[in-house]
């Protein structure tokens, strides 16, 4: 009976405490001396409690008082004692003398402060004598258990994670937690939080604890790191003062043995403290801690959660926002304007944050008040940013000219990247070295110089020579680049110089790094975010493209001109390459807006002549005739440097094959002919490019069409070298060669080979154009149902609009799967998508005249 009814008890105990209990239940008169210790909370209390029902039940004696000197006690009766440590010497004598007389049975239960000399003997006789019961908290199997007595609360391991971890274990508040969790309130679903109801219990326990501790327990809440010598000064005690509150804290059970706060105490602690107390504690520490040279970041964070952040001193909240700059620019904003308002005056870090967090309006304004009225070195840091702004909006002369103002190495070392980009020949210069008594040698000043150095070698020098200093650039700010302030950021630069030589995994390597370490902050954030898009565009993998600019736009901001520029042009390119001619006609409007708020420089050449190829496509080139002709002069005022005018030129040539032009075209294939020896990469794009051009006369090598087609796809071009290959496939007359380059363009589009056999010949006669070549190895009508089924018609909708019965489009799309010889639709739609974009690219499906001499 005894045992079932411990069954049924909630009690959740260790191995030695059910030990305890089952002994004391199947011999309540055998010898039992125990001496049981543990914090407030721990289940002393109800252990005792316990230990009384079981002799009760078997009707013995039970005295649950400590005697007095000179009061008798019945060997027989057992003696429950809680809270041993709050008795007086006398009575905690009388307790030892019942343990040595060896006839008394005795449970004796304490916490482990405060320990008087009579208690630490008695507590020394209890083990010596008999057995010590240490109380521990609960391990997560325990708690587990513990709930699984309240089947109400359901949620399985979810709740036992967040109950152990509020908890930290402690029972009294497992015990606490889980009766307010089980409450009509808070069954209803949705994200765990401790009730209310449930911290207004920790109130009593709070009363009780002297000042000192109360103010020990707000400390710790506060966060951060708490040395003795500051504890001191805020408790008003000395060193071992300091120790006997933080014993007697972590006696009561709201301190763990690590010195932290269980997260459901540290609520209560700043929940239930009165809010003068709360914010004296926590402006004090402040105080002592900026007095040390401590962090203040984690108390001033503690302040504004409870909305007393306006209480904080300036100086408080300026050294708070000065650690919080290199991790949360923006926070770091937060904290200097409120610093500002307290009367705290504008400085230049105030404005460095500002622009770090993408706010470049807020950052120009503080940065002309400081150029205005600053002291000197806060101007030259106030020029800085007011460049750096400039910069990223296009305004490169100004900010050259405020770089040039500043002086500083890094000043300087922006100033020449600023001028390269804006087509000043006299950038081209070597940087002017820094002044010794200036700034020192640090990472970010050695990034910069290496940036100034990589850009001029990518206009005078070689490729490999440009990649290397930008790439070594990048690598110097990875380790601490989070508080740097970019006009653009040497990864972006290293990117943009490997995509423009073919070296498009370089390129997404140091983009990776970029990004991960956080180098530029929030601000440049997006501009690798947008490189990154690029790249997978470039590369043909047009959903990731279109993934990667969605995150890059996912905050809302508004993109600053550069960044709008790119994700214009990307917008663009994914449109062009789906054949989406919906999406390019819609997003026409902003791209023309992007290329008119941004000036044309060196880095923006990429996106301007992807949407010359769009504006081609749509027949609106004119209207970006101006800007190309300022970055061809651009180009020529820094002698045309192979590796930015390569791929201006072959985006030109598209445009012009797009809008019928082959003398214009011709001459984009001499000027990349002409680059040719300058790198791999511009030998393989001017090869392909004269390929290009040849197949549109109707001259079509397939060897040479395919060396071409797979060079593109070797740099990273791969949509484009399918495209060169599936133009070829449907402009030449060999059947046998149409069937090696549409493989060759299924392969290179990354789709599985037909077979050895090749594409099944159609069973019937492709008609032929007047210049002999087969017509895509479509009809007419073929194609006409193939744009509407890319349109996404239902094929009831597409018999309607062309006057034929669904069956016959229906028809029409197995005969062309079966020409085609596409595995599935998913693969059919790909290779659609390809021909209706090469037809609509044929100028009329006439073929060019071929050049004199040919």
């Amino acid at each position: 009976m005894i045992m079932n009814d411990l069954a049924e008890s909630r009690l959740t105990l260790d191995k030695g405490l059910q030990a305890l209990l089952a002994a004391a239940a199947q011999d309540p008169t055998g010898p039992l001396v125990v001496g049981v210790a543990g914090p407030g909370g721990h289940g002393k209390t109800t252990l005792l409690a316990e230990l009384e029902r079981v002799h009760q039940r078997a009707g013995r004696a039970v005295r649950t008082t400590a005697p007095q000197p000179g009061e008798p006690v019945e060997d027989a009766t057992l003696v429950l004692v809680d809270d041993a440590h709050l008795l007086d010497d006398a009575r905690v004598a009388v307790l030892l003398r019942m343990v040595a007389a060896r006839r008394h049975r005795l449970v004796v239960a304490h916490r482990p402060w405060p320990r008087s000399a009579a208690l630490s003997e008695l507590v020394d006789a209890l083990r010596r004598d008999g057995q010590a019961v240490p109380l521990t908290p609960f391990t997560r199997e325990q708690t587990a258990a513990y709930l699984a007595t309240m089947p109400e609360l359901g949620r399985g391991g979810d709740l036992v994670d967040f109950v152990h971890t509020q908890t930290a274990g402690v029972p009294r508040d497992v015990e606490r937690l889980a009766r307010g969790l089980a409450s009509a309130e808070t069954r209803a679903g949705g994200p765990l939080q401790p009730p209310r109801s449930v911290l207004l219990e920790f109130a009593p326990d709070l009363e009780v604890e002297p000042v000192a501790v109360r103010r020990l327990l707000l400390a710790v809440a506060a966060g951060g790191a708490l040395p003795v010598s500051m504890l001191a000064a805020l408790l008003g005690v000395d060193p071992a003062g300091v120790d006997e509150v933080i014993a007697t804290t972590r006696a009561a059970g709201l301190l763990g043995a690590d010195g932290r706060l269980a997260p459901i105490v540290r609520r209560a602690v700043t929940m239930l403290s009165p809010s003068t107390d709360r914010t004296a504690v926590w402006r004090r520490l402040t105080e002592l801690q900026l007095a040390r040279g401590g962090a203040v970041l984690p108390l001033v964070r503690s302040l504004l959660a409870v909305g007393a952040l306006g209480d904080c001193p300036a100086a408080t909240l300026a050294a708070a926002a000065d650690e919080a700059l290199p991790d949360e620019p923006a926070f770091a904003a937060e904290l200097f304007a409120a610093a500002t308002a307290a009367g705290q005056p504008v400085n230049a870090r105030q404005a460095l944050a500002t622009a770090l967090a993408g706010d470049l309006d807020g950052a120009l304004r503080l940065a002309d008040r400081l150029l205005a009225n600053a002291a000197p070195a806060d101007r030259a840091a106030a020029a800085m940013v007011a460049a750096t702004a400039l910069a990223h909006r296009g305004h490169v002369g100004r900010s050259v000219e405020l770089y040039r103002w500043s002086g500083s190495a890094s000043a300087v070392a922006f100033a020449t990247v600023g001028g390269l980009a804006s087509g000043d020949p006299a950038a081209t210069a070597g940087t002017p070295a820094a002044d010794p008594a200036g700034e020192p040698p640090t990472l970010h000043a050695s990034a910069a110089r290496l940036m100034a150095d990589g850009v001029r070698e990518s206009v005078t020098g070689a490729p490999t020579a440009a990649l290397s200093a930008l790439v070594q650039a990048a690598a110097l700010l990875e380790p601490d680049g989070r508080a740097a302030l970019l006009p653009d950021s040497p990864a972006a630069l290293a990117a943009l110089t490997a995509v423009h030589c073919g070296e498009l995994e370089i390129a997404e390597r140091v983009l990776h790094r970029a990004l991960s370490a956080g180098v530029g902050g929030p601000l440049m954030a997006r501009r690798h975010q947008l490189l990154q898009a690029w790249i997978l565009m470039v590369r043909g993998d047009i959903h990731a493209a279109s993934e990667r600019l969605a995150t890059a736009t996912l905050d809302g901001r508004q993109l600053e001109s550069r960044d709008q520029l790119f994700a214009a042009a990307i917008r663009m390119g994914v449109a062009r390459r789906t054949s989406d001619l919906g999406a390019l006609k819609r997003g026409w409007g902003q791209a023309l807006e992007a290329v008119v708020r941004h000036p044309v420089d060196l880095f923006t050449l990429l996106p301007l002549g992807e949407l010359a190829i769009a504006g081609a496509r749509l027949g609106d080139l004119a209207r970006l005739e101006p800007y190309l002709l300022q970055g061809r002069s651009l180009l020529g005022r820094l002698g045309d440097p192979p590796l930015w005018s390569v791929p201006l030129h072959w985006s030109e040539l598209h445009a012009a094959i797009l809008t019928g032009e082959p003398t214009v075209a011709d001459g984009h294939v001499a000027a990349l002919l002409a680059a040719a020896g300058h790198s791999r990469y511009a030998a393989l794009v001017a090869a392909a490019g004269e390929s290009w051009v040849e197949v549109l006369r109707g001259v079509v090598d397939p060897v040479r069409v395919e060396s071409a087609a797979r060079g593109l796809h070797d740099t990273g071009l791969r949509w484009d070298g399918a495209r060169l290959a599936g133009q070829a496939a449907i402009r030449t007359a060999d059947r046998r060669a149409m069937t090696t380059l549409l493989e060759c363009a299924r392969a290179l589009q990354g789709r599985p080979p037909t077979g050895p056999g090749g594409p099944a010949p159609s069973t019937g006669a492709n008609p032929a154009r007047a210049d002999g070549a087969v017509q895509q190895g479509l009809s007419d009508r073929e194609y006409e149902v193939a744009e509407l089924v890319l349109a996404g018609m239902t094929y009831r909708e597409i018999g309607d609009r062309l006057f034929i019965s669904a069956k016959t489009v229906e028809h029409h799309v197995a005969r062309m799967r079966n020409r085609l010889n596409c595995a599935n639709r998913t693969e059919l739609l790909a290779l659609l998508r390809t021909l209706v974009a090469d037809r609509a690219s044929d100028t009329a499906g006439q073929p060019w005249p071929r050049r004199e001499g040919r």
